[in-house]
């Protein structure tokens, strides 16, 4: 096999369109756009981009109601378990969430956001609103 040979790849794929690659390109361009544009907004709000992501993924937990766990974060973000910890520590330091032991279970602590985790991460995520009805629209124009 020679070096430029990939054995993933097969000769009878065709190529992808000019408008069919346009509509990708357009969609990665918005979506990094909407990545800077979330890391200002965090950074304006006195949260690091991981921060920023961290209250937003307690916040809008998936049973909804605002809290999470160190092991629900690490499956969210796709990280170690330890780099969540560190991360849930930084961010407890800093006052923007608390930690409460389950009532059910010792092992387990919940996590949710403080008075001040709130109030920044609201500002920053409501700042942000044209850039998800921009992202929306772009997400809307992709087809395959």
């Amino acid at each position: 096999m020679g070096r430029n040979e990939n054995p993933g790849m097969h000769e009878d794929v065709s190529p992808p369109t000019a408008e069919e690659a346009a509509r990708v390109a357009d969609f990665r361009a918005a979506l990094r756009r909407f990545e800077r544009q979330t890391e200002r907004a965090a950074r304006e709000c006195g949260l690091t981009p991981r921060w920023y992501l961290l209250l937003l993924l307690v916040k809008g937990s998936p049973e909804l109601n605002e809290r999470s766990t160190v092991s629900e974060l690490s499956q969210r973000l796709h990280l170690a378990q330890s780099t969540v910890t560190e991360l849930v520590g930084r961010v407890q330091a800093a006052g923007l969430l608390r930690r409460e032991q389950s009532t059910t279970d010792g092992r387990v602590a919940h996590l949710s956001l403080t008075d001040e985790g709130e109030r920044r991460f609201a500002h920053a995520f409501r700042s942000l609103a044209a850039e998800r009805r921009a992202l929306r629209d772009i997400i809307g124009r992709l087809r395959d």
